[in-house]
């Protein structure tokens, strides 16, 4: 496929009508693209107000209800169905994007081989960051977090406020699964990263790129600035990875977790220790223990999912036994 056979489609879901100003500019930044989306649908996920507000306010945009069950994961398959573009761009209705952003995903496609293009996710604070909040723990707010690669890199997944994909990808493997992904300000995800591992395994020669020069900015309220819910945010985290995992495999599901647990993290430890003797300041040192603590809580997160699922499904096997061991009732002739 070469680059001007490209039509692009872009994406927003949007549930609450809290974030109203933030999707206006969304949908701004978007229309105001160097290279134009030849489509722009807003999924509006079971707000029946919320819909009305977008249908009379947006001029040129489809605007659709969610028609599969509530959450970002319904919402962005909603989106896949009736999207004509063979380019599918995803952003979240609390982002702008750079004037850029469209031409420079849209750029790697000219490789067939890249099934999928994720950009950087800079965030703006509400409330600014807060000193202990570490760069290496930004998923947490959904952004863009300091180890990832600073130049085009194939990568195993994307995050989900920045990313694309080849709209066969979706016919081929299908599409985002239901029981995984956010619902309203429930913090879990992961629906975009098992896709992604999904697409790869379904063909050797696919990739996933990851382009930094493609950027969004991502609002963070000051409710995700607090130690609640960076703790609540990393514990549904590794829940959500153990449900990854059962679908894809313990190998792939944490393939990138591996690294940078043994490799990212130390370092940045240690970095953070060093700090605070250079700078003579305990902000380091708060940032060190944040990230132990985020790790430990992460991996609680994951131990407990896991012995969810592993209970859940002894249950099942327990209930089909019991029901095949049941005596059958005899059934009366004529």
């Amino acid at each position: 496929m070469s680059l001007p056979a490209l039509e692009i489609t872009a994406v927003i879901c949007a549930y609450t009508e809290k974030r109203w100003d933030q999707l206006v500019a969304a949908v701004s930044s978007l229309q105001a693209q160097s290279v134009a989306p030849q489509e722009l649908i807003i999924v509006i996920d079971h707000n029946s107000a919320l819909y009305d507000h977008a249908r009379h306010t947006f001029a040129g945009v489809t605007i659709v209800e969610n028609t599969e069950q509530k959450g970002l994961s319904g919402a962005r398959n909603t989106a896949i169905r009736i999207a004509r573009g063979n380019i599918i761009a995803f952003m979240d209705e609390d982002a702008v994007a750079s004037r850029d952003w469209i031409a420079t995903l849209t750029r790697m496609y000219a490789d067939n081989h890249i099934i999928g293009v994720g950009g950087a996710i800079l965030p703006i604070w509400q409330t600014g960051k807060p000193a202990w909040f570490p760069d290496e723990f930004l998923w947490v707010v959904g952004c863009t977090y300091k180890g990832m690669p600073e130049s085009p890199t194939q990568v195993r997944n994307m995050i989900g406020c920045n990313m694309s994909f080849r709209s066969s990808v979706f016919s081929t493997v299908g599409n985002f699964r239901n029981d995984i992904g956010r619902v309203g300000t429930r913090p879990v995800g992961c629906e975009e990263t098992e896709l992604c591992i999904r697409a790869r395994q379904s063909s050797t020669d696919a990739q996933i790129i990851y382009e930094p020069r493609a950027i969004v900015h991502h609002h963070v309220p000051a409710a995700r600035s607090t130690w609640a819910y960076y703790r609540s945010r990393c514990y549904s985290e590794g829940m959500s990875k153990a449900l990854v995992s059962r679908y894809v495999g313990t190998r792939d599901g944490l393939a990138s977790e591996r690294t940078y647990a043994l490799q990212t993290l130390p370092s940045a430890i240690l970095h953070d220790v060093a700090d605070t003797f250079d700078k003579r300041s305990l902000n380091g040192l708060r940032q060190a223990g944040a990230i132990v603590l985020g790790l430990l809580f992460t991996g609680t997160g994951y131990i407990a999912g896991s012995l969810t699922l592993s209970a859940g499904n002894l249950i099942q096997r327990l209930d089909r036994r019991a029901a095949a061991s049941q005596p059958q009732t005899p059934r009366l002739g004529k």
